[in-house]
């Protein structure tokens, strides 16, 4: 299903190397908003020590989000040292396959990691890449996201629900 992620977690920095490598994972396209930042600009506990043992695994990264406050970004992909892409226009597939051609990878060996159902997993599934979706850093959201948390938290409901069926 389009809504769904292959994988759910907690925060990206549960998400390992050794799950990647096991499922063919060699690049990444990373969120930012209440993903890797907080609403109050906060980086991620972990996320610079995250990152070395992802680019130590040999797996490449680069940011891709629809915001265009490019100071904010900036500052998460220099701590990362990796690339990034302001106003993605997430879900559609525009930013992605700009992503894809800065990775040099397949879409099959790519995974999406974000916060947001109707933005990263949808965006990642239209371009069959790997849709990683993790629990948002903070409550606090820009409105425009906050009106469709009530409608994502359905969809994972029911997500888990159908993945605990199997």
């Amino acid at each position: 299903m389009i809504l769904y992620p292959k994988l759910y977690c907690r925060k990206v920095t549960d998400i390992t190397p050794e799950y990647l490598n096991q499922n063919n994972i060699k690049g990444l396209i990373l969120d930012v908003d209440n993903t890797l930042l907080d609403f109050d600009l906060n980086i991620l506990d972990g996320l610079g020590e995250w990152a070395q043992s992802i680019k130590n695994s040999g797996i490449k990264s680069i940011i891709l989000s629809n915001s265009n406050k490019l100071n904010k970004i900036k500052m998460v992909a220099e701590l990362m040292n990796i690339p990034y892409i302001s106003f993605a226009t997430k879900p559609l597939k525009r930013g992605f396959k700009k992503a894809k051609e800065i990775l040099e990878l397949p879409n099959e060996n790519i995974a999406v990691i974000g916060d947001q159902i109707f933005t990263d997993v949808v965006g990642a599934n239209r371009c069959h890449m790997f849709p990683i979706l993790v629990e948002p850093i903070d409550k606090k959201d820009l409105w425009m996201t906050r009106i469709k948390r009530p409608l994502e938290n359905l969809v994972i409901k029911k997500y888990l629900k159908d993945r605990n069926e199997k």
